[in-house]
């Protein structure tokens, strides 16, 4: 998806450098693919893996939505300001691990992570460290 030169932030570009290892769990669910994940995204796919874990485990969300995303309402006049913050988005590289999952056995913890990685809109891969 290419976008115009003048529409600054809106493309996810590289490779990430951080937050590419398992620091917490065992085991964890990396993105494979660059795309903006919404607030919605993120929180079905962490309902998703809290519904399955049943008390037994624990969790860890690596990434927070922090890019606000605006909009202008759709008969607003051009010019006249920005518009107000819509929504919040974080921009996931590949490589960037988003969830981590301990104190379970593997197969529990891919399963789990499977179910989670539908509810996102991007390839992602099970880690086992």
């Amino acid at each position: 998806m290419k976008h115009p030169k003048w529409q600054k932030g809106r493309q996810v570009r590289g490779i990430e450098q951080k937050g590419t290892k398992l620091n917490f769990g065992s085991f964890g669910l990396r993105a494979m693919e660059a795309r903006w994940l919404t607030v919605a995204q993120l929180d079905s796919a962490r309902i998703t893996i809290i519904k399955n874990l049943k008390k037994k485990g624990k969790m860890w969300l690596r990434i927070f939505p922090y890019k606000p995303i605006t909009s202008k309402g759709p008969e607003s006049d051009m010019g006249k300001g920005k518009g107000k913050v819509d929504h919040y988005v974080f921009p996931v590289r590949p490589g960037r691990m988003i969830f981590e999952l301990g104190e379970m056995e593997e197969q529990k913890a891919r399963s789990v992570l499977k179910q989670a990685a539908a509810k996102l809109p991007i390839k992602t891969k099970f880690v086992k460290g």
